[in-house]
């Protein structure tokens, strides 16, 4: 019976602060995302709807971040049209969003030169330990203030359109 209570009450204190993280992501109501546009040169990232531009937010991007993604490991961020193809709420970056780079055409340049595309690109937040890393520290991501993904990613659906220009 001691066994059963302490487990009991060590699920219930590890549970506690992940249902209270839960509880502050407030549910989005406005209109239905239907693209992300991601300026690398702005360093703006648009959430929108139809023409209308419904929120807008600083970014931060790969290490080297002029010109598009093209190699595994070369620290820039990918341009082209891509969706959000996963989630992930236990993303060490705070909360993330997939983006679903490499496309095709992503492959088929890099595999031309005889290199891999690379991967796992996704928006993300800043984890509290990449403060004052300055505005471009991912490989290759894009990074927002960990409030603005809490946002980011209760209004935009897997399936969405993400186009990165730069």
């Amino acid at each position: 019976m001691k066994r059963r209570a302490f487990l009991t009450s060590a699920i219930a204190a590890l549970a506690s602060p992940l249902a209270a993280w839960a509880r502050t992501l407030k549910p989005y109501e406005g209109p239905e995302i239907t693209r992300v546009v991601i300026y690398k040169g702005r360093r703006k990232l648009y959430l929108i709807h139809g023409q209308e531009v419904v929120e807008s937010f600083k970014i931060g991007l790969g290490g080297n971040p002029v010109g598009p993604k093209r190699f595994q490991g070369d620290g820039k961020t990918p341009e082209g049209s891509y969706i959000i193809d996963r989630r992930n709420p236990n993303s060490s970056y705070h909360l993330s969003l997939g983006i679903s780079y490499p496309n095709a055409e992503d492959v088929a340049y890099a595999k031309a030169h005889g290199r891999k595309p690379g991967g796992d690109i996704f928006i993300h937040g800043r984890a509290g330990e990449n403060r004052g890393k300055g505005k471009d520290w991912t490989a290759g991501c894009i990074a927002v203030r960990d409030r603005h993904i809490e946002r980011i990613y209760t209004m935009v659906a897997n399936g969405t359109q993400v186009d990165i220009v730069p």
